[in-house]
């Protein structure tokens, strides 16, 4: 069963990204989650997102959005902080907290692609936790088709007249602040016609659905988002008009790398607990994990897992310098995905019937792991961005 301290495991080769100052960083998250977040876990489950607070106290710890500049609230350090809170939110088992899409993906577009106002208005406060953001891309029917979009905004006057609907919305329902993907001036130029809209989540015509009933991540906040016409002053408008998906398409290498930064933590993780379980559960009258097949077993999964670590190791490094390409990020995104859903399935079958019981961690594991190979772009789509580059 969950114990109070998530178990670790072991690392094959040393790991050379991290100095004493992230090291640091890495007790304080680590405490953060194991204290805040997993004695809290079955009731952010029932009520299908976290407790608003909990974005509140992270901001105080200097959590969210650390990589920003100081001037708006941030950290001004590298992004290795951020992978260490992805990767003690994935030690923990955790799937419920839905900050690096905040900090590691909206921040980004608005420090990115936002003017001085922009910046200085939501910034600071999205680092406080008095913002929660999400992005809304996904519609009905749409997809990974991000030039398939339907949702509009109409230029009248001095504001955008937004339409439409998004779904399968990250941190939609807290949310105070969305950047929202709409079609922009003549919607018959495709990828042409698509801008970013920042919009705050209190404006008129602006509603949202109940949190969706997913099969597993039951504690993330997830949701469907509507707009009627909703008006957005012009100047909420990120960068320029019918730039919108060429800003999509630099920060998604990023995105992914961040998908496979988690997927590797995660299998670390089942594989952590299933040591654990195996060593204490006896079958006729010896330990699990005394048993050659479990052994074996195990060394498949961990040699695999720390293949996949190694590899995300250096496209984190790829990132750092600035050069971490397209290809490269979707090969990570599509090979952790699918490595964490073998390990996961594996250690679920090393559990037995127990794997099979809500109380143990894998088993939430097994619920949680599956959409990992769905968002940031399907893992067929990511082949096919492999392939194109060949």
């Amino acid at each position: 069963m969950s114990s109070a301290i998530a178990p670790q495991l072991t690392s094959m080769l040393p790991r050379t990204l991290f100095n004493a100052d992230h090291e640091a960083f890495r007790t304080t998250v680590r405490r953060f989650f194991e204290q805040e977040v997993m004695p809290h876990r079955e009731k952010f489950e029932a009520q299908q997102h976290v407790d608003r607070e909990l974005w509140n106290k992270a901001g105080a710890l200097g959590m969210l959005c650390p990589t920003m500049p100081e001037a708006y609230g941030g950290a001004g350090v590298d992004r290795l902080y951020s992978m260490i809170l992805m990767e003690e939110q994935a030690r923990v088992g955790d799937s419920g907290c839905g900050f690096s899409l905040h900090s590691d993906i909206v921040a980004n577009y608005i420090n990115n692609f936002g003017n001085e106002t922009q910046k200085m208005h939501w910034l600071p406060r999205m680092a406080r936790g008095e913002v929660v953001s999400a992005i809304a891309m996904t519609e009905p029917g749409t997809g990974s088709d991000l030039q398939s979009v339907r949702t509009r905004a109409v230029l009248d006057g001095d504001h955008y007249v937004l339409n439409g609907s998004k779904i399968f919305i990250t941190n939609g329902y807290l949310s105070d602040m969305v950047v929202v993907v709409a079609r922009t001036g003549d919607g018959d130029k495709g990828a042409e016609a698509i801008s970013l809209l920042i919009v705050d989540a209190h404006s008129a015509g602006f509603t949202k659905g109940r949190p969706l009933n997913k099969v597993g991540m039951k504690a993330q906040d997830t949701c469907e988002l509507f707009f009627e016409d909703v008006r957005v002053p012009k100047e909420n408008l990120l960068g320029s008009e019918g730039m919108g998906f060429i800003m999509l398409m630099k920060e998604l290498a990023w995105e992914r790398l961040m998908i496979a930064i988690m997927c590797t933590a995660g299998a670390e993780y089942a594989i952590a607990h299933t040591l654990e379980y195996v060593r204490a559960r006896k079958v006729f009258g010896k330990p699990v994990a005394s048993f050659q097949n479990t052994r074996f077993k195990l060394a498949e999964l961990k040699s695999e897992t720390q293949i996949g670590r190694v590899f995300v190791d250096r496209c984190m490094e790829q990132i750092l310098s600035h050069e971490l390409s397209i290809d490269a990020a979707a090969a990570a995104k599509y090979w952790c995905s699918d490595l964490l859903c073998r390990v996961v399935d594996e250690c679920v079958q090393l559990h037995g019937g127990y794997g099979y019981m809500l109380e143990y961690p894998i088993a939430r594991a097994y619920l949680d792991m599956r959409a990992n190979r769905i968002y940031g772009g399907t893992n067929e789509i990511m082949k096919e961005i492999i392939a194109r580059m060949l």
